[in-house]
């Protein structure tokens, strides 16, 4: 049997219920919520009255419901409020401007453009922002250069699990613009693209959270970012005894030479030009065995070599592809095109012979460079931590669109970089904490709705009902915080 009743609560309001009765005995009670005036507990009475009937057959059906239900809006009040959690957590919500909060969790959302952003916070349930409001934000943010709190912010947030590894890369971020000017230049991008661009050399700890991001003119040599980069970043935080991890496109005698005189130590990627003399006489004598690691010893530094068979298995596919390409051009099936193992002089074109035996005898060998005075298993483990700065760019990119940049002035573009520097920070933490990638994330938790709903032209709010699987990722997010 089961019946309606009421119920005071601790807090002088009604509570309205369901209760389920068998053999004398209450085995299940339904709240249908709770009225703090007469009008709400008449509508509530009504609601549970018609739950109660929803599976019962009606005598005599009712020819028209006294009970209207609408709902008048919803939006994504739990994935705003967890975001808006984790901003605080970093420490942002020391900025004390909620415009730009808006713009960093609207980034992590849906990336799209400033003005569409209000678009997307409208969805989040955010309050409207005037759109003058939104671009003189950007003139803030670059003026009283947001991006140094935030950089010190996350430099904190990092700083308790103790900080000796710094991973640092460069990419490039392209304009759709076709005239330069003197910060954004045509240079060598990582997309080959031809557009103007601008050179970002971020820092980023060993589990890929962002600590620095600086921006540099297009045209700019990668190895000239490294270092006023670290010294910025040494300036700001008073650090020295870091270990800095690059790749092979920071090795430059000066690079190495300038980290040693400020204290640092270092792992940089080595350039394989040639077999180095070690290698060669292994090689000589016999072949490489899988792991194998030969050392030089410099004055001030080491040269670390590793074979690995896996690469060179992979090294040697990639070579007989090209190998495989340049005669197709030879034999005329293909266009002449530059290529890596064709030679192409005014009258003749042929493979490149010595050029491709180099390759086969530098196949899976990769070389590191260091100061430091550890083992070389662990140098070679902390030069493959580079694969979270990756990710991170990755993630700016792709989940992010940091690029392409279609602002125009100045302080927009750094406003625009410090937007998405802070949705890095905010988005590597989550996926630290849940083990699942920002777009998963926003994917479980965007459809969960709260919302207003209307009954008999009265508005109710209504709250989200959140799946399980969700209440433990978000256990696993707060719980480490």
């Amino acid at each position: 049997m089961a019946y309606i009743r009421k119920v005071k609560t601790a807090s002088g309001a009604t509570a309205v219920q369901i209760a389920h009765k068998q053999k004398g005995q209450i085995t299940k009670i339904i709240h249908i919520g709770s009225a703090h005036n007469d009008e709400e507990l008449k509508l509530l009475l009504a609601i549970a009255q018609k739950r109660l009937q929803e599976n019962q057959l009606e005598l005599f059906p009712e020819t028209k419901s006294s009970l209207r239900l609408g709902i008048k809006r919803s939006y994504s009040d739990l994935l705003w409020q967890t975001l808006l959690e984790q901003y605080r957590q970093l420490g942002f919500d020391q900025l004390g401007d909620e415009v730009f909060k808006a713009l960093c969790i609207a980034r992590i959302v849906e990336p799209t453009s400033k003005l569409d952003s209000l678009r997307v916070l409208a969805d989040l349930g955010v309050p409207p922002i005037d759109r003058n409001k939104l671009y003189r934000c950007l003139v803030k943010a670059a003026n009283l250069d947001y991006r140094r709190i935030i950089s010190q912010a996350c430099f904190d947030h990092v700083q308790g699990d103790g900080l000796t590894l710094l991973l640092y890369d460069v990419t490039t971020l392209y304009f759709e613009i076709r005239e330069e000017d003197n910060y954004r230049k045509s240079g060598l991008s990582k997309e080959r693209r031809l557009e103007p661009q601008i050179i970002i050399g971020m820092l980023v700890d060993q589990n890929g959270f962002p600590l620095g991001l600086h921006s540099f003119e297009g045209n700019k040599a990668e190895t000239k970012t490294l270092l006023p980069v670290i010294e910025a970043f040494q300036a700001q935080h008073k650090l020295s005894k870091v270990t800095i991890v690059a790749d092979a496109a920071m090795l430059s005698a000066t690079n190495l030479e300038e980290l040693t005189k400020a204290g640092y130590t270092y792992i940089v990627g080595s350039r394989l030009h040639k077999v180095p003399y070690d290698i060669a006489v292994y090689q000589k004598n016999g072949e490489l065995s899988d792991q194998q690691i030969i050392t030089m010893q410099q004055e001030n530094y080491r040269v670390i070599y590793q074979y690995r068979a896996k690469r060179a298995a992979l090294d040697h596919r990639n070579i007989e592809k090209q190998v495989a390409k340049a005669q197709k051009a030879l034999n005329g099936q293909i266009p002449a095109t530059k290529m890596k193992f064709l030679s192409v002089k005014a009258k003749s074109r042929q493979l490149n012979l010595k050029l491709i035996d180099k390759a086969r005898a530098l196949a899976g060998i990769k070389g590191y460079v260091t100061n430091l005075d550890i083992s070389d298993e662990k140098v070679i483990a902390y030069y493959h931590q580079l694969f979270q700065i990756e990710a991170t760019f990755r993630m700016a990119k792709s989940d992010l669109r940091a690029r392409p940049i279609y602002h125009q002035n100045w302080d927009a573009i750094e406003a625009h970089l410090t937007i998405v520097f802070a949705a890095l920070a905010i988005s590597r933490n989550i996926e630290y904490q849940t083990g699942i990638s920002i777009k998963q994330f926003v994917k479980l938790l965007r459809p969960i709705r709260s919302g207003i709903v209307t009954i008999n032209r009265i508005e109710i709010p209504a709250e989200a009902e959140i799946p399980k699987n969700v209440i433990c990722i978000l256990d696993k997010l707060f719980s480490g915080n």
